[in-house]
């Protein structure tokens, strides 16, 4: 028997647009009170009341950046105070800088990693600390086939996605016991605009392909845990 989702408390990094705005809806649809956040105020609140208005769930955002540790715990409280409880994590936030190691500035390469890593981080220790005390939960990081394949011009970004993975995989073991249930998604090409900056690549997956996924891997039975999706178009570009 699937799990229902019905009732359950959840947050969604970088909620706003793409793959997290597809999450958000499909967490929303399922009966789910969602959490967003993003780094403008206007659009991440403009988001919260479509994903209610759509849904008919409570939606709510709030500004955070994710790469500040001092954002995510008032984020983290925010949540706290608006919900009472945290049943689901979705780190998703995410930036891509593509440029040769030698084009790559300092600020490039620390903008990548405190974003894809270090704010993933920060979100888990504060969702682990309340799943820990409520007996359970479920975090979902969205990383990437690129944790997996470099390629030319991607070294930040294949560099934090490599770390995403084996992070995922280390707070998986780490807390599977405490009831907390760690899942890494790895998409390949989704149709978002997130690395060429424009959207319309019909051979690519679609981000309601990947929310679908983690729809799929939170309903799982309790007893099963899906440590690693790996997601590509059935047919690529050639």
């Amino acid at each position: 028997m699937k799990t229902s989702l019905k009732g359950k408390k959840a947050l969604v990094t970088g909620g706003t647009r793409g793959i997290g705005r597809a999450i958000a809806d499909a967490l929303a649809a399922a009966g789910v009170a969602v959490a967003i956040c993003g780094r403008n105020q206007e659009q991440t609140a403009k988001a919260a009341e479509e994903i209610s208005a759509k849904t008919n769930s409570k939606a709510i955002g709030k500004r955070a950046d994710v790469s500040s540790s001092k954002e995510v715990s008032e984020l983290f409280e925010y949540v706290d105070e608006q919900f009472g409880a945290l049943d689901i994590l979705v780190n998703n936030a995410g930036v891509g800088i593509f440029r040769s190691v030698a084009d790559l500035t300092v600020e490039d390469w620390a903008g990548t990693l405190e974003t894809n890593l270090n704010g993933v981080f920060y979100c888990s220790r504060e969702a682990v600390k309340r799943m820990k005390a409520a007996g359970g939960g479920a975090i979902v990081n969205i990383s990437s086939l690129a944790g997996k394949n470099p390629f030319a011009g991607g070294a930040a970004y294949n560099a934090s996605k490599f770390a995403l993975n084996g992070f995922s995989e280390a707070m998986m073991l780490d807390h599977r016991n405490d009831n907390i249930r760690v899942t890494c998604i790895m998409p390949g090409s989704v149709d978002t605009g997130f690395s060429s900056g424009r959207e319309g690549a019909s051979w690519k997956m679609a981000a309601e392909d990947v929310a679908e996924v983690v729809i799929d891997v939170l309903s799982m039975p309790e007893r099963t845990l899906v440590s690693r999706v790996e997601m590509r178009p059935s047919k690529p570009q050639k």
